[in-house]
C-alpha cells in the first residue's frame, strides 16, 4: 500500500506542475538537513534524561599475599559512589534543556532558510520563463514583420537595409532565448535539490501588490530566529556558569567494603572522601563562563545589527522594484503604445522598419524590465518575511 501511494505521487508530480505552497510542504518533510536537525533534537533529549543521572559506582577486589594463619590475611570487595553537591545535577539539566532551546531554534531558522531559497528559486523560474515567453512573442512578431516587408522590397530598394536590420534583431532574440533556456534548466535543478525531490515545472502567479509601510513589517522582526538562537545561547551561559559555580562545591565519595578473612572474623569497612579544590581550577572556570556570557550577549546585539540593515536593504529593493513596475505601466508602456499608433498607417503601407523594428525593441526592453521588477519585488518581499521569522 504505501509503495502504491508512492508510485502515485510520483506519478502525480510528472502529470501536472506542482504549486509553491505543494513544494514548500513537502521540502519541510523530507529535507535531510532539516531531517538532521531534527535527529540531533531527539539526541538532546537523552542527554536531558542522562544529566539527572548518578554516575557509574565503582567496585573493586583486593587480595593481599599473606598467609591465612595472619589476621591481616584478608580479601575485600569495595563498592565507591560518588554524589554530586547539591544542585549540581540540576543544573546539568538546565544546560542541556537549554541546548534544546538552541538546537530547536536552529531547526526553525533551517526551516525559514529553506523555505527563502526554495521561493527565489522559485521567483526566478517565474522571471525567466516570462522572458523566455515574451521574447518568443517578440521573435513571431519580428519575423512575421520581416515576410511582411519582404512584399515591399520589389519596389522600394530602400526596404532592404531594414529587413537587414529586423534579422540582426531576430538573431539577438534567439541568442537571448538560448542563454534563458539554459538558465531556466539550472535553476530547476537548484530547485530539485533544495525540494528534496525532482521538480520539472512549478504553477506560480506573481503581482505587485501595494506597498507595505515601512513600520508594520519592521516590528515583525522581533521575531526573527537568529535573535532568539542568539537568546537561547545566552541562556545556556547562563546555565553554564551557574554550573561551574557549584563545581567550587566537593563533591562526596562513599564507600563500603567487606573483607574476609579464613581463620578470623570478617568485617565490614566505610568511609567518605571529598575532592579538595585547593588550587583554583573551578575559579578560572567560573570565570571563562562568565566571560563566554558575555561574549554571547555582544554577539547578540551585533545580530540585532545585521537583521536591521539587511531589512533595510530589501525593503529599499522592494520600493524600488515596486517604483520601477508602475513607472513601466504608467508612464513608458503607455507612450510607447501612442508611438505604435502614431507609425501604424506607415507601417501598414510598407513604411520604414528601422522605426518600426527600434519600437518593438523599445517595447520589449520595457517588458523585460516589468517582470524582472516583479520578481525583485517578491524576492525583496520573502527576504523580509525570512527576517521577520517566517515560512
Amino acid at each position: 500500500m504505501k509503495q502504491l501511494l508512492l508510485i502515485l505521487t510520483f506519478l502525480g508530480t510528472t502529470l501536472y506542475a506542482v504549486t509553491l505552497d505543494e513544494l514548500i510542504q513537502r521540502a519541510l518533510d523530507e529535507n535531510p538537513t532539516l531531517e538532521s536537525l531534527s535527529f540531533r533534537i531527539a539526541a538532546n533529549k537523552s542527554n536531558i534524561d542522562l544529566s539527572n543521572q548518578f554516575s557509574n559506582p565503582n567496585i573493586s577486589y583486593t587480595q593481599n599475599t599473606i598467609d591465612d594463619a595472619q589476621a591481616m590475611s584478608r580479601k575485600t570487595v569495595t563498592l565507591q559512589q560518588k554524589l554530586p553537591y547539591f544542585g549540581k545535577r540540576d543544573s546539568l539539566k538546565e544546560v542541556a534543556i537549554a541546548q534544546e532551546g538552541v538546537l530547536t531554534e536552529n531547526l526553525e531558522q533551517a526551516k525559514v532558510t529553506l523555505v527563502n531559497a526554495i521561493k527565489n528559486q522559485a521567483y526566478t523560474i517565474w522571471e525567466r520563463e516570462r522572458l523566455y515567453k515574451i521574447i518568443c512573442d517578440y521573435e513571431d512578431l519580428t519575423r512575421q514583420n520581416i515576410e511582411l516587408f519582404e512584399s515591399y522590397t520589389s519596389t522600394q530598394a530602400n526596404q532592404h537595409m531594414g529587413i537587414m536590420s529586423a534579422e540582426l534583431t531576430l538573431s539577438d532574440l534567439r541568442i537571448q532565448k538560448s542563454v534563458l533556456n539554459a538558465k531556466i534548466y539550472a535553476t530547476y535543478a537548484n530547485l530539485s535539490y533544495l525540494a528534496a525531490f525532482e521538480v520539472n515545472d512549478i504553477e506560480i502567479k506573481l503581482l505587485v501588490n501595494e506597498m507595505p509601510g515601512r513600520s508594520s513589517l519592521l516590528h515583525g522582526l522581533e521575531n526573527n530566529h537568529n535573535l532568539a538562537i542568539k537568546e537561547k545561547e545566552i541562556q545556556k551561559s547562563q546555565a553554564l556558569v551557574k554550573t561551574a559555580d557549584l563545581n567550587n562545591y566537593p563533591d562526596i565519595n562513599i564507600l563500603g567494603a567487606y573483607s574476609y578473612r579464613k581463620n578470623f572474623d570478617n568485617y565490614f569497612t566505610f568511609g567518605v572522601g571529598v575532592s579538595l579544590p585547593i588550587y583554583g581550577s573551578e575559579d578560572y572556570q567560573e570565570e571563562e563562563a562568565r566571560k563566554l556570557t558575555l561574549s554571547t550577549q555582544s554577539l547578540k546585539e551585533d545580530t540585532k545589527i545585521a537583521i536591521t540593515s539587511e531589512f533595510e536593504a530589501s525593503y529599499l529593493q522592494m520600493k524600488s522594484a515596486y517604483e520601477i513596475y508602475h513607472i513601466v505601466h504608467d508612464e513608458a508602456l503607455p507612450q510607447v503604445e501612442h508611438m505604435f499608433e502614431l507609425t501604424s498607417s506607415s507601417i501598414a503601407t510598407g513604411g520604414d522598419l528601422f522605426k518600426y523594428i527600434d519600437l518593438l525593441v523599445q517595447k520589449l526592453k520595457l517588458e523585460q524590465q516589468s517582470i524582472i521588477a516583479i520578481a525583485n519585488y517578491h524576492k525583496a518581499e520573502v527576504k523580509i518575511s525570512a527576517l521577520q521569522g517566517e515560512l
